[in-house]
């Protein structure tokens, strides 16, 4: 397994409740160890093992935000 840090900005956050979202749905994703959302910088930071790019960014997509 390779463990990796992946960033992403997700425009779209702008609140308490939009970062929640975010880190919930991503949090699901086989392999997340952990993920923080930061609304005021829009990023959200990913760490985990074997993480792929797609299933991340539909995970985002799924919370009803995009990644950029």
């Amino acid at each position: 397994m390779t463990t990796m840090e992946i960033t992403y900005t997700v425009s779209g956050m702008s609140c308490a409740h939009c970062k929640a979202a975010v880190e919930e749905e991503v949090g699901r994703v086989p392999g997340v160890h952990s993920v923080t959302a930061d609304f005021e910088s829009k990023l959200v930071v990913v760490c985990g093992d074997d993480l792929e790019d797609e299933t991340l960014r539909a995970a985002i997509d799924e919370a009803g935000y995009e990644a950029a």
